[in-house]
This record gives C-alpha cells, sequence and structure tokens, in this order.
C-alpha cells in the first residue's frame, strides 16, 4: 500500500482487506476522500480461488506452515461434493491460530509462534457458494464466495476434518471484492512503468467504493443541511444504507430509517473555483 500511495503521491491511503502472506490477487486501495468509505469494501462479500491439499494440516492452515500430521487421501468426488452443503450459508467458524484477531492485546499468530495456546471462539460467517473449478487429488480448486471475516484457512481445515483426511492452503487468489474483480485489477510494477498522467487516469472516483449501495439524490433545500450532518426526512426510503448525491456530485454515505436519512460518511463540499485560477485557465 505504501508502494501505491508514494506512486499517487497522495496524503493518505488505506486498504480495504489484507491477504494472508500466502495470498494473491486483488487489493483495492483508497486515497484521499475515498479512505473515508474502506470500511465498506473490508465489510463486502469476496470472491477466492483455492487450491486445497488433502491428506496433510500445517501449523498455519496453509503450505507457509510446517506438516502436522499426515493421512491417507482415500476421498471420492461423490464424497467430497456432498460434503460442501454443510459449509455453505450461516455457519461458525473457529479463527485459525495464526490470525491477526487480538486477544488480550496480542495477535493471534504471536501467541501461535510461542507456542501458546489462546481460546478461539467461533464467529458466524456467511458462504454463499463453494464450486469444485478442478479435481485432481489430493488437490482440489474451489470458487469460494463468501462474506466479511471468512478465513479460508479455517475452512480448508474443517472441510479437511469433515472428510477425515485433514486438509490445507496450498495456493489463494482473491478475485473479487465487492463490485471490483481481477480483471480490472492493474499490477505495482504496470503503474511504476506509466507515465504519471496515465497513472493519474487510472483512478476511479471516490463513490466506486460504495457503488454497490442503492443511490439517492438529495433536492437542493436537503443537501445544505445534510452536508453539515444533520439528518432529514425522507420517508419514501426503504431502511438501507445509500450513496448520496446533491446536485449530482457525490455527498457521501447515509443510512435510512424510519423516515430519516442521517448521515455517516461526508465527503468533503466541492470549494468554489478562486477568481485567480478562472483568470489563469481561461
Amino acid at each position: 500500500m505504501q508502494h501505491a500511495k508514494r506512486l499517487f503521491n497522495a496524503a493518505k491511503a488505506g486498504h480495504t482487506g489484507t491477504l494472508d502472506p500466502l495470498a494473491t490477487g486483488l487489493l483495492p486501495i483508497c486515497f484521499g476522500e475515498a479512505t473515508k468509505f474502506a470500511q465498506l469494501l473490508l465489510e463486502a462479500d469476496k470472491a477466492y480461488s483455492v487450491t486445497i491439499r488433502l491428506g496433510a494440516t500445517t501449523t498455519t492452515g496453509d503450505a507457509e506452515g510446517e506438516v502436522t500430521r499426515e493421512r491417507p487421501v482415500d476421498v471420492s468426488r461423490t464424497a467430497f461434493d456432498a460434503a460442501l452443503p454443510r459449509f455453505i450459508g450461516s455457519i461458525a467458524q473457529r479463527p485459525p491460530r495464526h490470525a491477526a484477531l487480538k486477544y488480550q492485546g496480542r495477535n493471534y499468530y504471536e501467541y501461535a509462534r510461542e507456542g501458546i495456546e489462546i481460546p478461539r471462539v467461533a464467529r458466524e460467517v456467511v458462504i454463499h457458494a463453494l464450486t469444485v473449478e478442478a479435481w485432481s487429488p489430493p488437490s482440489v480448486d474451489l470458487a469460494v464466495r463468501c462474506g466479511k471475516g471468512t478465513y479460508i484457512r479455517a475452512l480448508a481445515e474443517d472441510l479437511g476434518e469433515a472428510l477425515g483426511c485433514g486438509a490445507h492452503v496450498s495456493a489463494l487468489r482473491r478475485t473479487a471484492t465487492g463490485g471490483f474483480r481481477i480483471a480490472e485489477a492493474v499490477t505495482l510494477d504496470a503503474l511504476a512503468a506509466l507515465p504519471d498522467e496515465e497513472r493519474d487516469r487510472l483512478l476511479l472516483p471516490a463513490d466506486a467504493a460504495c457503488a454497490a449501495l442503492p443511490r439517492c439524490d438529495l433536492n437542493s433545500a436537503d443537501a445544505a443541511g445534510f452536508r453539515q450532518g444533520h439528518a432529514i426526512h425522507r420517508a419514501e426510503l426503504p431502511d438501507a444504507t445509500y450513496r448520496t448525491y446533491a446536485g449530482g456530485v457525490f455527498a457521501g454515505v447515509a443510512d435510512a430509517a424510519q423516515g430519516m436519512l442521517r448521515p455517516r460518511r461526508l465527503v468533503a463540499a466541492p470549494r468554489p473555483r478562486s477568481p485567480t485560477l478562472e483568470s489563469l485557465e481561461s
């Protein structure tokens, strides 16, 4: 992220969900005013392409860890497919030992590196779909669509235990986050090779981070108070989170509930252009 920040000479930047050390793929980065909406992408659904290695468990749940147990793989494609439905929908998932979650002020992985066992409370996560992309035991390629907070390493371990042979992640690639897709991504190397003007043209507007939200346009009477953080009456709006626009210009994100629209995060209002700049540009 810091490399990208320097390339765009940005005053501030924020990522939208870290990747495991083993993982590759999509990581949207927000700059400037767009950093206010990075949390929306942290909470967005994601998609992954993962290779699961059956028959071996590791200390980390992926190929970067040491193998702790090996078991024979006697799993048919039919048995594998039959195991998948129990992991689809809202499920309880216990985070892996090597996670960036906190326990008593320290990361899980710090305790794991010291060989200290800590309570790891199962959390509710949502997995929308699991699709087998390639079947070549002991390796299986899966496409995963899931909600926020899902650990693919934990999914692989739990699936391996359900099959009685153990498993770990041997390759992982994030292919989508919210409305963004890997096909639209640009590598850091490619960004660095571009002239400044071409690089800047790749930047998306701030509202791209919340494009999946429904749109709400404000009239001029409502816009002034809204931009100052005041709730406004919008009885016709169903309860939801909206991206809002004033005079066609993105104003921020707001929550509608019980007929009121309350600002959640606002962008800085456009400043009037100074006469001096007008004359210079004419």
